[in-house]
């Protein structure tokens, strides 16, 4: 079967495209309408559909939209009830009209498709197969446990369940209001941030502080048996004031997200703790907008009761569209096969990025050997702009879309946060070479490819790796095997040969605000417009030339 996944309703809205069971591709509309996150999650936008993103999977497989068999929504109107606690009051209905039209949306985006061909998933029913039937059968996919949290789906804000041969039991929904992300998402809001955007810099800025208010938010906030949980009602303003947008969050602020961190991460292992017992599944998947809380995960790993624990990493809402279309699989009696990584995007080959330099006007070279040339370059501090492959499924830069720094010098962070117009408590991660994470991290899962887990780092490599060591000595690691990134590990291995160090600075090549770059002409605005030495992009080089010698 040829199935398109579509994830449209809340935020994140995304594509994919899933055909005889196997992953072809997978994109998020952000990525081409460089709008962050795509759209804001309110009622009002749930008709905008991932158009881009859905003509671009059509594209790489070569289908027309009449030549699908399904087109997966993930979003069931028959489970909603505008009316129903947690929901938008006043509004609802219009979200819950807009999706019942969505099938006549959708063939009007794609001419030639038959509306009948629209299947409506349930929305954590969607991200339980992108968990649960997309992890590699060292991880479980397939029979395993499955666990999803967010802010909420039709009527639920949490699913707990198992496959067993590729077909899902549910033991557990959570009915609304009781939300784990919704409670996040009010204390983003409360600290000054965006809601349902900025709920990592909450996670970070957590590292800063103590939980002294955990008793009074646990009074709101916990398991509550059964898998059920309550997160609900928490009066913010009698644990702290508001912080303004823009105001710097003081110590107060951080010791509140430190409590509401530990009482989230106490509640989902009380939950996890209920679905081990029910199912005696040595695995655990995870999917959801909290499955990107990568603190509690590597809580869980480290204390929960399952042997291993794996994370989608397009865990938001985006992994609905691959999600939805690998469950409509399944049912089909089809055998759906592991997602092959995340670098299912868009990429160009040689000649097209020639193509783009060229008309671009600008100066470039082709190394012989551009992992060492770029290798030097970092060695000597430079900061670099690294475009590769395909781009990343998810929120994580893997060595695709990536900016690249020396972990040496402890001012790269300052100056990566400053690059990019954030705020200066937010850390970068650490890439490193698979064969050498052991000796450097501790903590947490490893292998790490997809950077979803925070590790200790091993007190004799802090001082070396100042760049990377977050205030309370962990990195949220990913590690680079030569098997699925050949390029990014030999670039690992010719830095060690120079410095001495199998590990890299890696964030996200973008700016405060903007998407991941995601086209070559992506790539050379970002780099036109911040202070980046060096672009690789494909084989070719770009320098800076008004900055050399100045490093």
């Amino acid at each position: 079967m040829r199935i398109l996944g579509v994830n449209a309703v809340f935020h994140d809205p995304a594509a994919a495209l899933v055909v005889d069971g196997r992953t072809v591709a997978a994109a998020e509309e952000e990525r081409f309408s460089r709008r962050k996150h795509g759209k804001e999650a309110v009622p009002f936008s749930t008709w905008e559909l991932p158009s881009a993103s859905m003509r671009w999977c059509l594209e790489r497989a070569g289908l027309r939209p009449a030549d699908l068999d399904a087109v997966s929504y993930s979003y069931d109107p028959a489970l909603a009830d505008p009316s129903g606690p947690g929901q938008d009051v006043g509004w609802e209905q219009l979200r819950l009209f807009y999706v019942e039209r969505a099938p006549h949306f959708l063939a009007s985006e794609l001419p030639g498709l038959d509306p009948a061909k629209v299947v409506y998933v349930p929305h954590h029913v969607a991200h339980a197969a992108s968990a649960g039937l997309a992890a590699p059968p060292e991880a479980g996919g397939g029979d395993c446990a499955v666990f999803v949290a967010d802010g909420r789906g039709e009527a639920t804000s949490h699913l707990a369940g198992s496959y067993t041969d590729g077909r899902l039991e549910v033991l557990a929904r959570q009915p609304l209001p009781e939300s784990l992300g919704l409670v996040y998402e009010e204390l983003t809001e409360h600290l000054g941030f965006h809601r349902s955007s900025d709920e990592y810099k909450v996670m970070a800025l957590a590292s800063y502080g103590s939980p002294t208010m955990l008793d009074r938010v646990r009074e709101r906030i916990g398991y509550e048996g059964e898998g059920l949980v309550r997160a609900s009602g928490v009066d913010w303003k009698s644990l702290t004031e508001p912080c303004r947008k823009g105001e710097e969050p003081t110590r107060e602020h951080a010791d509140l997200a430190a409590s509401v961190q530990a009482a989230m991460e106490e509640a989902l292992l009380g939950v996890l703790g209920w679905l081990h017992l029910r199912t005696g599944k040595r695995h655990l998947t995870m999917a959801g907008g909290v499955a990107l809380n990568c603190v509690a995960n590597s809580r869980i790993a480290a204390e929960g009761p399952f042997d291993s624990v794996w994370v989608q990493p397009a865990a938001g809402d985006a992994g609905t569209a691959l999600g939805g279309a690998m469950h409509l699989a399944s049912l089909a009696g089809e055998k759906v096969e592991p997602m092959p990584g995340a670098e299912l995007g868009r990429s160009w080959d040689e000649e097209e990025l020639r193509a783009l330099l060229d008309e671009a006007d600008i100066e470039f070279e082709r190394p012989s050997d551009l992992a060492d040339a770029v290798a030097a370059e970092l060695d000597a501090d430079a900061l670099v702009a690294w475009f590769q492959g395909g781009s990343e499924y998810g929120p994580r830069a893997l060595g695709h879309r990536s900016l690249l720094a020396n972990p040496l010098n402890a001012g790269n962070l300052e100056r990566l946060n400053n690059v990019k117009g954030r705020e200066q408590f937010r850390p970068v991660a650490p890439m490193v070479a698979e064969r050498r994470a052991g000796e450097i991290f501790s903590g947490g899962p490893l292998p790490s490819p997809y950077m979803l887990f925070v590790h200790e780092v091993e007190p004799s490599w802090r001082e070396r790796l100042p760049a990377v060591v977050h205030v309370d000595g962990t990195a949220r690691v990913q590690t680079v095997s030569p098997e699925d990134d050949p390029l990014t590990a030999r670039l690992l291995d010719r830095f060690e040969e120079r410095s001495g160090l199998p590990v890299l600075v890696n964030t996200s090549l973008n700016t405060a605000g903007r998407p991941m770059v995601d086209s070559p002409r992506d790539a050379l605005e970002c780099f036109g417009s911040a202070p980046v030495d060096i672009l690789a992009i494909g084989p070719f080089l770009v320098r800076r030339h008004a900055r050399a010698g100045q490093r």
